[in-house]
């Protein structure tokens, strides 16, 4: 065996003549012995020297016997738990559950190679998944590791070596003016027509137009406040954060405000025909006794059978009319930066990112106006 200086590690011959490095590392867990393999002196010395320097540097992996499955489990629950909105939680719980630990869950968490991961990408691909889903997969598994890598537990992150599918970007179907005009008219007299006024006129999605409560609504000042918004969880209805996690605030449309003042002398009439089964939550949009209203039953009850009156599709969604508002205004020439703002993107890129696309002609008038300001 060959012997060094105290501290440096010892490196010896294999009985099949291949060398071995053992240094010492101290860890949370106290002192423990590594071991470093390869099949010249030269290569393991090399690997002794690295492993030395990093454990001087204050560097030092030491995932142990930890297996990947049961990382993402402590990665879940201290990472990831209580830091997002809980529909995020419970995605991100889901992929780890159904696509990850199957696949990588038994293998150690410290040899985990960019050959595992890329294996598992091709597996699902030709298990039939799309793209997108696998994406989603790849941005999991990278969040989780690169946390993994912040704790020190390995050197590097085995999915930054993959270059994850690109998915085909979904194409939006905003409706024409004349489109949104004829559902608007179908939508007459409904219960949730304010709704759709509202998702039209200002953008809102549909967790925050189900969220919404009389509170936020000022029609003294012609003004609305986005303050959470209603998730549908696998525990029930949760009122969350709005997606880029503060909120806005949105100056009403003349239609906006007048559709509201109806909706709440509607709601009250409403409340007085239900007498003691209403339960009040001050939400402007609850299902008929006050409650939170189901998404799912606000598509099937209400919206499709609209869809059905005005003459369009019915693969047309209700958040296909936030789309419409954001395609009708950047039309009509409105700066894509109110229309972020008014959408509540978290940057402009999000905007023009979604709908320069469905935008042909913004970019017609370029040469015209290089010629005006130059002569």
């Amino acid at each position: 065996m060959g012997k060094r200086g105290n501290g440096e590690g010892s490196i010896s011959r294999r009985k099949n003549g291949t060398w071995r490095a053992e240094y010492t590392v101290y860890t949370a867990e106290g002192r423990k012995r590594k071991t470093l393999y390869g099949k010249t002196r030269r290569e393991v010395a090399e690997k002794l020297a690295k492993a030395i320097a990093d454990r001087n540097g204050g560097i030092v992996y030491d995932a142990g016997k930890l297996t990947v499955g049961e990382y993402l489990d402590r990665w879940l629950s201290d990472s990831v738990r209580d830091t997002v909105r809980q529909r995020t939680y419970e995605r991100y719980e889901s992929i780890v559950r159904v696509h990850i630990k199957p696949t990588l869950g038994r293998i150690k968490l410290k040899t985990l190679a960019p050959a595992h991961v890329r294996g598992l990408y091709r597996e699902k691909l030709g298990a039939g998944l799309s793209p997108r889903t696998v994406q989603y997969i790849h941005v999991t598994l990278h969040k989780a590791l690169k946390q993994a890598v912040r704790d020190e537990l390995i050197p590097r992150n085995a999915s930054e070596a993959i270059k994850a599918p690109r998915p085909t970007k979904k194409e939006i179907r905003p409706l024409s003016p004349d489109q949104a005009r004829a559902f608007l008219d179908a939508a007459r007299g409904d219960r949730f027509e304010t709704l759709y006024v509202l998702a039209v006129h200002c953008g809102l999605r549909e967790g925050e137009l189900l969220g919404l409560k009389w509170e936020d609504v000022d029609l003294d000042a012609g003004t609305l406040a986005v303050r959470r918004t209603l998730s549908e969880t696998r525990t029930g209805h949760r009122f969350e954060a709005p997606k880029n996690g503060k909120g806005r605030r949105i100056k009403l449309t003349t239609g906006a405000m007048k559709a509201l003042r109806r909706h709440r002398k509607a709601q009250l009439e409403e409340r007085l025909r239900a007498a003691g089964l209403w339960e009040d939550h001050g939400l402007v949009f609850p299902n008929q006794v006050g409650k939170t209203m189901n998404a799912k039953n606000l598509t099937a009850r209400s919206f499709k059978q609209i869809l059905e009156r005005a003459g369009l599709p019915r693969t047309v969604r209700v958040h296909d009319l936030r789309h419409t508002c954001a395609t009708i205004l950047l039309k009509v020439g409105q700066h894509p930066k109110y229309v972020q703002e008014l959408l509540g993107h978290a940057n402009i890129g999000i905007t023009l990112d979604t709908y320069s696309h469905v935008l042909p002609g913004m970019g017609d008038g370029l040469a015209d106006a290089m010629d005006d300001a130059l002569g």
